[in-house]
């Protein structure tokens, strides 16, 4: 017999309406004082910048999966922000 999904498999999947709210809170709000730091540390660049934003990040928020994917995420905003002719 098969058996249904449990409801814990679903678990941290982002659905349609969570991803909308994210965006518009990230739109309305902007970016943390921590976020805002990265950024500069992104457009500052310099040798082993990379690895200067992980540490801050990894230290910010405490493990080394979302200290890599908030590295990222910021890269993008901030590619983003430098096509549509912002800094």
């Amino acid at each position: 017999r098969t058996l249904k999904p449990k409801p814990s498999s679903r678990k941290g999947k982002i659905t349609k309406r969570t991803q909308m709210c994210r965006a518009i809170a990230r739109e309305v709000c902007g970016l943390a004082p921590y976020e805002r730091r990265i950024r500069d540390m992104i457009i500052s660049g310099g040798s082993s910048a990379d690895k200067r934003i992980y540490k801050f990040a990894k230290r910010r928020l405490g493990t080394h999966k979302r200290a890599l994917a908030k590295r990222e995420d910021i890269k993008k905003i901030h590619t983003a922000s430098k096509s549509r002719g912002g800094h």
